[in-house]
């Protein structure tokens, strides 16, 4: 075998190895869309609003009746310290639980997880699509 083909055949599976577990990865979480909440909200569907800004973010905007944690970006034992608070709450009912961080990535991943961890059942849990920056319906968002 020619060394281009075994270098050709060497980069595919180099690419294929590491694309395959990131494609699984994200395919781990559950999202909904702005659309969904917002629907969701209108129709007054009770679900839990989990936002996890840091609390200059949250206090310049946040969804109404979103439960502040302010435990972003979910990496530490004093953050999940701050979404203990709110673990009991959670577990209370079956109601859906909606991520909310900056952009919806890797802090509601974190937290996402966090919560699967302590018993939140998981199809439950759902993380907010594009996060609190990417919400375009100014009229549901509120600021302290």
């Amino acid at each position: 075998m020619q060394p281009r083909s075994l270098f050709a055949i060497f980069a595919c599976m180099l690419i294929l190895a590491t694309a395959i577990p990131q494609a699984a990865s994200a395919g781990d979480f559950k999202y909904m869309t702005p659309d969904q909440v917002k629907e969701m909200i209108d129709s007054k569907t009770p679900m839990h609003i989990v936002d996890i800004q840091v609390e200059e973010e949250f206090d310049d905007h946040h969804l109404a009746d979103a439960m502040a944690t302010y435990s972003y970006p979910v990496k530490s034992q004093e953050d999940t310290d701050k979404i203990d608070v709110i673990i009991d709450e959670l577990k209370a009912d079956t109601t859906p639980v909606v991520v909310v961080c900056p952009r919806g990535k890797g802090g509601a991943e974190r937290c996402y997880n966090y919560l699967a961890k302590q018993g939140v059942e998981e199809e439950r849990i759902f993380i907010l699509e594009g996060g609190q920056g990417g919400w375009p319906f100014d009229d549901y968002v509120e600021s302290k």
